[in-house]
């Protein structure tokens, strides 16, 4: 297989690396000019972190690039688990070698949130062309039928611009790199960022990506859409910028707000709103990570668009988990309500602010309002800092569609029908959990109608409605050396056993997860037991969400001693 060489000659002297092979370069393949049906599934992957400085066999307290240990323990070929080293590029080839072959056939997207390459611009760019080559090349990215969606994170910056740094020594993206004058990083000469990710970028969101790194793109035309945020503009630990405030339009995070607000307002006034759109980005909203008015005004517009947004898929953080954001996170000045959940306070471990958070919500019959509640999911990384090497396989529903072609757009579909007022008051008001009628949000800043149709995707098995997903890792990671090939593993579902093999999405006997992905045991239609079935949810809605939350925050109970072991990827709390 031939390869990509970086080495001395082929970069600037303050980027100079080792010479080794950086990424191998996968065989041609020729576009698919034929018919793509839906699967009905999608990859989130986040974190790569491939470090051209990583050592076999070096220090892990030197983040694996420096003093071999005489007795303790070395790095790994593939990586080292549970420390702080970036990932080896023998983990980066295998890891885009292993989707290539064992799932590029089987998906329609990819939803990939950033820090695909530390530090180095020309690895940064080397990622971008692998994964163009192993997806583009099949017809599931950039402008046929389906594409993959980028989000820039923290570390797709080269050192070379903008010298802000946050707690761990990033260099971050200011506003005079990035938004307010017209030697933007993005459209830099040397360090082109247009070019890098042309193909990934639809040309209707090129100028919203050159003016602040933002975009949205249809990964079913017509039909499914992804919104790639730039979270540097929200991110606390960025003094670059000056955290929304409500006074200043110029703020970079403002305007991208508002860039944000116009793409909900499009995506629903184009009558996707029965349909689907997913939120991305690097570093999740939380009203520590983000600057207070900026995670206000991310709830506000998640509540207000909640039958527009399928959910909101993020990385950053390495550990697995979910949580809410809720109506009470926001107060009418935009501020977010500080004496809210705060997971960027380490005082507490993650596992015990959540398990806490999930006990405090309202049961079945305190009458709670799912219009008050948002789901976000932070993805495990693909790098084994500080845990071990991770990616997920979405299944979500396309019940009732039939193979299409090519080229079709999903147009015809429009609004699902009438709206389905079950469980609605005659106004339309969506009712509360046993509770009282809902009319608007009270508290959010601004004024508006938040009513929610039941019929929503987010609230109900609908089309496009997200069922579930699959979680992989590398256990193992350590004990692969040069000769081996390594493997990733099912560490868990969230599907039912019932439902894993009637997905009911194009027929009702294709199984939500291909068959050959799944441990020998979980092939059976039959089996209705097993350990990698720990949570047994009917699909990804919020009331679904919601009644796992109340299960983990039963102190002591089954499943949130799960949950906690899945938080840390098998490894300790981060505290």
């Amino acid at each position: 297989m031939l390869v990509i060489w970086l080495v001395l000659g082929l970069c600037s002297p303050a980027t100079s690396l080792p010479a080794q092979v950086v990424l191998d370069e996968p065989q041609p393949h020729p576009l698919h000019t034929g018919d793509r049906g839906l699967h009905g599934r999608f990859l989130h992957i986040t974190d790569v972190h491939p470090d051209p400085f990583y050592k076999h066999g070096a220090h892990p307290s030197t983040a694996c690039h420096r003093k071999k240990p005489k007795k303790k323990r070395r790095a790994g070929y593939y990586g080292t688990a549970y420390k702080e080293c970036d990932s080896p590029l023998a983990l980066t080839n295998f890891t885009l070698d292993y989707l290539e072959e064992r799932w590029s056939d089987e998906i329609d997207f990819v939803i990939w949130t950033g820090d695909s390459a530390s530090e180095v611009y020309e690895l940064n760019e080397a990622v971008a062309e692998k994964m163009k080559q192993i997806f583009s090349s099949k017809g599931i990215p950039c402008g046929a039928n389906y594409s993959d969606s980028f989000a820039s994170g923290n570390n797709d910056v080269w050192r070379g611009h903008g010298r802000l740094m946050n707690d761990q020594q990033d260099p971050m993206i200011s506003p005079e790199h990035t938004h307010r004058t017209s030697n933007s990083i993005w459209r830099h000469e040397s360090y082109d960022f247009r070019r890098m990710w042309s193909d990934f970028i639809p040309p209707e969101s090129r100028a919203s990506f050159l003016q602040g790194g933002y975009f949205s793109i249809e990964v079913v035309p017509g039909a499914l859409a992804v919104v790639s945020l730039n979270t540097m503009y929200f991110y606390s630990s960025n003094e670059g910028v000056d955290g929304c405030p409500m006074s200043d339009d110029d703020d970079p995070g403002n305007q991208q707000f508002t860039w944000f607000e116009d793409q909900l307002k499009m995506f629903r006034s184009r009558q996707l709103q029965n349909l689907g759109l997913w939120c991305s980005g690097h570093v999740p909203p939380t009203d520590g990570h983000y600057y207070s008015q900026c995670y206000g005004r991310y709830v506000e517009l998640t509540l207000r668009f909640q039958d527009t947004i399928l959910g909101h898929l993020f990385g950053h953080l390495n550990t697995d988990h979910f949580y809410f954001m809720k109506a009470d996170d926001v107060h009418v000045d935009g501020d977010a309500n500080l004496g809210t959940l705060n997971l960027a306070d380490h005082t507490a471990s993650l596992f015990d602010m959540l398990v806490a958070d999930f006990s405090r919500l309202p049961g079945p019959q305190d009458g709670l309002d799912y219009g008050d509640y948002a789901v976000v999911n932070v993805n495990p990384s693909v790098v084994p800092n500080p845990y071990v090497p991770t990616f997920r396989a979405y299944a979500y529903n396309v019940t009732g569609l039939q193979e299409v072609g090519g080229g079709e757009r999903y147009d015809r579909f429009g609004f699902r029908g009438s709206p389905d007022h079950q469980g609605m008051s005659e106004s339309g008001a969506m009712k509360g959990e046993g509770g009282p009628e809902r009319d608007e949000l009270e508290g959010c800043g601004v004024d508006f109608d938040c009513r929610v149709h039941f019929g929503s995707p987010s609230r109900r098995n609908l089309l496009w409605t997200p069922l579930g997903y699959a979680q992989y890792w590398m256990p193992k990671v350590e004990e692969y050396d040069a000769r081996d090939t390594p493997e990733y593993e099912l560490e868990y579902l969230t599907f039912s056993l019932s439902r894993l093999h009637g997905g009911g999405r194009i027929s009702n006997t294709q199984p939500l997860i291909p068959l050959e992905n799944l441990p020998e045991e979980l092939r059976d239609s039959g089996v209705d037991k097993s350990k990698y079935a720990p949570y047994e949810m009917d699909d990804l809605t919020i009331p679904s969400w919601v009644e796992l939350a109340r299960r983990i925050g039963k102190d002591g109970s089954k499943v949130s001693k799960r949950f906690r072991k899945y938080m840390y990827v098998g490894g300790k709390a981060e505290t």
